[in-house]
């Protein structure tokens, strides 16, 4: 049978079984302490009582039984909780000449087998050591009690065959008892594995949403104050132009849109902040949001945004149409990054962007599609996604839906989303 002690001797992977097993164990291992004392102490006290051993006998057995009790505070109980094997032989070597030395002064000093057999297979490993040595402890216990009747060979075939029979049941309660501490041993190692696979899973897990997690916040970033901030230097840049110029009235009207660019973007990093939803979409419709995000853009970029919700013209009152907070979110900011990717990349006068919904008799499931649409120079030959596509395409994935930019039918780019009405399924 394998202990803590054995598992920890094995490898690193194995300290965790000592961990787990030794407690329990070590608790274990007091209890036989106690019942080894108690069964000495019970033997010896019964040879007193008895009266079939003479004071020189009775002198003996005590004096054999006390270099037992000896032997295990010195070999056998240290050899119980750190499995050394040496140690455990000078004990078992001691066990079976003092049993034999106490049977042989009288017979009530068989008790001690109680205790003998058992420690035997407790300390000997592996199984066929222990059945060796049981064999030798009923041997030497079988002369022992031949010599109580002077040592003549009736005696002694006499008591062979119950020697045998001790020594049959002591093999089949021993091995029983190793099986036993064997699947013990077993399932520690499994619990630690299982441990150990749900504390790297933990992790793995812990780590993946930290990596989301910076990935999400970088997108915020990128489609909330980064933009923000390149509109505020934009503007910013238009307002110098205006002032070197003359041109004052001009100037104040691109500070102020400086200013409320810079008030928005606040409010952005402080929803971030706050783990809000966006700030565009706080008591209000998608549709509103859309709105809001159109006449900025027309009055930052000068380019004419035309805004339709539901096939008509978005009014203050147009409704949102996905009926999902994720939805409508991965909407705004996919229609925030593409007015982003005209202003810096299309060169457009006129950019147009649809909300519509699907309903499931138009096709086999509900669904929303947002298009944007400009007349600008188009996509670039070679295009691939950049932090902006990407990150966007990563976005509209995560509330089940597809993302698809190419050129628009009268030149330009389009960008077309669809996401699945109420959100992912």
């Amino acid at each position: 049978m394998t202990t803590a002690d054995d598992a920890a001797r094995a490898g690193t992977g194995d300290d965790e079984v000592a961990r787990v097993t030794a407690d329990p164990w070590d608790r274990q291992v007091v209890w036989w302490d106690v019942g080894f004392v108690l069964i000495v102490l019970l033997t010896a006290a019964a040879m007193a009582l008895g009266g079939d051993a003479g004071a020189r006998e009775l002198w003996t057995a005590y004096a054999a039984m006390a270099t037992m009790l000896l032997a295990y505070a010195a070999w056998g109980a240290r050899a119980a909780r750190t499995r050394d094997p040496r140690q455990a032989l000078a004990y078992v070597v001691v066990l079976i000449a003092g049993t034999a030395v106490a049977v042989a002064q009288g017979g009530l000093a068989t008790f001690l087998l109680f205790a003998s057999f058992t420690q035997l297979w407790m300390l000997l490993e592996p199984p066929r050591r222990a059945v060796v040595a049981s064999v030798a402890l009923g041997v030497a216990t079988t002369f022992g009690i031949a010599a109580q009747q002077g040592f003549d060979v009736p005696t002694l075939v006499e008591a062979a065959p119950q020697m045998a029979i001790a020594i049959a049941f002591s093999v089949l309660l021993g091995l029983w008892f190793a099986s036993t501490m064997r699947r013990s041993d077993e399932r520690a190692r499994l619990l630690h594995e299982l441990r150990a696979t749900q504390a790297e899973l933990a992790e793995s897990h812990h780590a993946a949403g930290v990596t989301a997690e910076r990935e999400r916040i970088a997108r915020e970033i990128h489609d909330t104050l980064a933009q923000g901030f390149t509109s505020v230097v934009t503007q910013a840049q238009a307002a110098t132009a205006a002032l070197d110029r003359g041109e004052q009235d001009r100037a104040r009207e691109r500070l102020l849109l400086v200013e409320q660019t810079a008030r928005d973007n606040l409010a952005e990093a402080r929803a971030l902040v706050a783990a809000f939803s966006p700030v565009p979409l706080q008591g209000s419709t998608l549709g509103e949001a859309l709105q809001r995000l159109a006449e900025r853009f027309t009055a930052e970029t000068g380019t004419r945004v035309q805004l339709h919700v539901g096939g008509r013209e978005a009014d203050a009152e147009g409704p949102g149409t996905t009926g999902h907070a994720a939805a409508d979110v991965v909407l705004l900011r996919a229609a925030q990054e593409a007015l982003a990717n005209v202003r810096r990349h299309a060169g457009a006068s006129v950019v147009t962007i649809r909300l519509t919904r699907r309903e499931p008799g138009d096709g086999p499931t509900a669904d929303v599609r947002l298009e944007v649409i400009d007349d600008g120079r188009g996509l670039p030959p070679g295009h691939t996604d950049g932090l902006g596509l990407a990150g966007m395409r990563e976005r509209v994935s995560t509330v089940g839906g597809t993302l698809a930019v190419g050129p628009g039918e009268q030149g330009g780019t389009r960008v077309e989303v669809h996401v699945p009405a109420g959100g992912p399924s």
